[in-house]
């Protein structure tokens, strides 16, 4: 609603007998007129670039915070590893009360001798040696690296899934506009037909085709409009926004070639970069470590230790101070063959580590080359549908201009309208798919960041 219509509503009319003078908002309204007119501009301006959706995903998406959280908790548990080589320290303290009986030689009396005791010891102890805990530390700062490639996977997931769905919308859009336009179009040539009949140059057969058409536009406009909604309720789950409207690519469409060209230097780069394998060697150096840790079973620990406390009988009113301090060594002998069979499954897990490194590295290749190729086939596919998209242009002129002089029927341009319309709602989305691929190439060789969103935006209108 435009400013003056809304303030034409809200003035008062005029008094019957005065002059019709061009009506305006009363003062006290005007302030309601403006804020509601900031409203709607507000409403009209909601369309919204790709980066600021992924950002605002990033504080609303439950999976990419429930990793996010679990990549922050992995740096306590560092920590908590890190306390094997600090000192430890612990406050014992008792009470009891002791008898004896029969009374020792030294006694006077021949009754039971009964004291009351509390004691009250501080005890610290530091690991000097211990190639167990150095290993546990090593594997818990492993972890903490791959917890932060599970973030980092988690982070070109919701970039990914946000651009899909961001592209799912106006692929939806284009499909409602030319589905209207075609409807409009049939509905033209529906008229004509009808004219043509009444007047005795076409038949009854005309407009009844061309009256199927138009039914079927109407029912595929129906099944386009409940497919907008659908894709807009999950853009706007993903966000965490409501009513989110995206926007449409600049025209003249200009999509970027795939650089690299070469699909070896992304299979390349997937193989230093991408999270999955980056994991998987973290996990083999990880099961490195337990072996390690596994074979430090034969070897001794050495602990310095110390004590200071007192003794108090209550009864005699006297105290008993202490203070040691000392080495401990612990050097094992036998356990029963734990630590050799320790040592062999550690070995065979370490295979098996060795050979998820393999097996990721594989399916990372494989998928940056399936990814990679997608996206080459897409952009020879826009620029068939663009050459498609003239021709059939061209076509339907050529076809109009033959049913006037009447050398086509009516069914040739029907044809003709829908193959213009369906060419023209494929090409649209085949250059979606490029944008949308050229991502999941990048994710495919764990090389998505932020900044290439950037680059999806620089080709979207302003």
């Amino acid at each position: 609603m435009s400013f003056q219509s809304l303030c034409r509503r809200l003035s008062p009319p005029a008094r019957a007998g005065q002059p019709r003078r061009a009506r305006t908002a009363p003062r006290r309204l005007r302030p309601l007129a403006a804020a509601l007119l900031l409203l709607g501009l507000g409403a009209a301006a909601q369309a919204q670039t790709l980066g600021e959706l992924v950002e605002a995903a990033r504080g609303f998406d439950a999976n990419y915070l429930a990793a996010r959280a679990t990549a922050e908790s992995v740096q306590y548990r560092y920590a908590q590893a890190e306390s094997l080589r600090r000192p430890s320290a612990a406050l014992l303290a008792s009470g009891g009360r002791s008898w004896t009986d029969p009374p020792s030689s030294n006694t006077s009396s021949g009754e039971s001798v009964s004291a009351n005791t509390a004691t009250l010891e501080l005890q610290a102890r530091q690991s000097l040696f211990n190639r167990a805990n150095g290993a546990t530390i090593d594997q818990t700062a492993k972890s903490v690296e791959a917890a932060a490639a599970d973030l980092d996977a988690a982070g070109q997931d919701l970039i990914l899934r946000v651009t899909q769905a961001y592209f799912d919308v106006l692929a939806a859009q284009d499909t409602v506009a030319t589905t209207r336009t075609n409807k409009a179009a049939i509905s033209e040539q529906l008229a004509s037909a009808k004219r043509n009949f009444e007047v005795g140059t076409a038949t009854i057969t005309d407009t009844r085709e061309a009256q199927a058409r138009f039914d079927l536009a109407s029912a595929q406009e129906l099944q386009a409009d409940n497919e907008l909604r659908t894709r807009r309720i999950a853009l706007d789950q993903l966000v965490g926004r409501t009513e989110v409207q995206p926007r449409g690519l600049a025209v003249p469409v200009a999509l970027p070639a795939v650089m690299p060209a070469a699909v070896d230097d992304w299979v390349a780069r997937a193989d230093a970069e991408h999270p999955a394998v980056r994991k998987a060697r973290l996990a083999l150096d990880i099961a490195r470590l337990e072996t390690e840790k596994a074979r430090a079973g034969h070897l001794p620990t050495l602990d310095a230790t110390g004590s200071v406390g007192g003794r108090r009988n209550v009864s005699s009113l006297g105290t008993t101070r202490s203070a040691t301090v000392g080495l401990q060594l612990n050097v094992p002998l036998f356990s029963g063959y734990s630590v050799q069979n320790r040592v062999k499954e550690t070995l065979l897990l370490e295979e098996k580590s060795r050979n998820d490194v393999e097996a990721a590295r594989r399916g990372v290749a494989q998928n940056t080359r399936v990814a990679f190729y997608g996206v080459n086939s897409l952009q020879a596919q826009v620029k068939a549908l663009e050459a498609a998209e003239s021709s059939s242009q061209l076509a339907l002129e050529a076809t109009q201009l033959g049913y006037k002089v009447g050398v086509r029927v009516n069914l040739d341009v029907l044809n003709a309208q829908t193959q213009l319309f369906s060419t023209r709602r494929d090409l649209a989305k085949a250059r979606y798919d490029v944008l949308v691929n050229s991502l999941r190439l990048r994710q495919a060789s764990g090389q998505l960041k932020p900044e290439d969103v950037g680059l999806v935006d620089a080709l979207l209108q302003k």
